[in-house]
């Protein structure tokens, strides 16, 4: 779980960089350029030789969904949504995480669903707020994004349990391979020219947003997942809430609700005590 945790911290500060610095860019520039670059950082530490091609082409298609499709629907978002109804909308995503993992195994613990509701509640209250008009488009777009994120994890976490692969690192620069192939394709076909160009510090805004958030954040979160259970990774989608939320607070000077800050952070950590309860119970009864 430290992993999560970590990763958690990393991506608490994207929502308000992308939403503040890179509003105006061309969405499918900047999802193919993080993705790109990322793929850079991970082909020191590739196998090429003797590498399982069938394993390498599903990590591949899990990368394509997980952030290539995911980002390009993620960055059209921020075009119609403000940065806390992006973050309100992602409270959908344990719910995705959770059903689709065991759906991958083939059961169905309703259980689960309780913890990651009161999770999803807690999230609720921290980012409630008014809606603009484009909400219904907007939304669309973040849980197209929640679906294929939270899809991608649960895949990736099954598919390495079911093969008992350890050494994830040799292997998980395909992720970025079948995520930049996605991004391009798109790129070249609906990508804006005139929406290409960037500055100075834009650029530097996207090299930490490729190389801290996406090369280190998803090798580190997605190996995460594969050492803790689906119901703690579907609830720790929703603590970097309140995460991003204190950054905002801190770092941009944005307004927060204090008060329904702290009262939701203290629903997410009670969901998390809640579902440690629930997989206790699930133990007993498969003893």
């Amino acid at each position: 779980m430290n992993k999560l945790i970590i990763v958690t911290l990393i991506w608490a500060f994207s929502f308000s960089l992308i939403g503040e610095f890179l509003k105006g860019v061309d969405s499918a520039f900047l999802a193919f350029l993080r993705v790109f670059l990322a793929l850079i950082c991970f082909l020191p530490f590739m196998k090429f030789r003797g590498v399982n091609l069938g394993l390498a082409a599903k990590i591949s298609l899990i990368g394509a969904v997980q952030i290539g499709v995911m980002y390009i629907f993620y960055y059209k978002s921020f075009a119609l949504l403000k940065v806390y109804e992006v973050a309100l909308f992602t409270i959908f995503t344990p719910f995705y995480v959770t059903l689709i993992y065991d759906g991958l195994k083939l059961r169905f613990r309703p259980l689960y669903i309780l913890s990651v509701a009161i999770a999803v509640f807690g999230a609720f209250i921290i980012k409630f707020n008014g809606i603009n008009s484009d909400f219904l488009l907007g939304f669309l777009y973040v849980q197209i994004a929640n679906f294929c994120f939270g899809l991608g994890q649960s895949a990736y976490k099954f598919l390495l349990e079911s093969k008992g692969y350890k050494e994830q690192k040799e292997l998980f620069g395909y992720f970025f391979v079948g995520a930049s192939v996605v991004t391009f394709f798109v790129l070249l076909g609906f990508g804006n020219p005139q929406n290409f160009s960037v500055t100075p510090f834009q650029i530097g805004v996207i090299v930490w947003l490729s190389v801290a958030a996406s090369a280190v954040g998803y090798f580190l979160w997605n190996k995460g997942a594969c050492e803790v259970d689906s119901g703690v990774l579907a609830i720790m989608n929703n603590a970097l809430i309140p995460a991003a939320i204190v950054v905002n607070l801190v770092f941009w000077h944005k307004d927060a609700d204090l008060l329904r800050l702290i009262v939701g952070s203290i629903v997410i950590a009670f969901s998390l005590y809640l579902h440690k309860k629930i997989m206790q119970f699930y133990a007993r009864k498969a003893v």
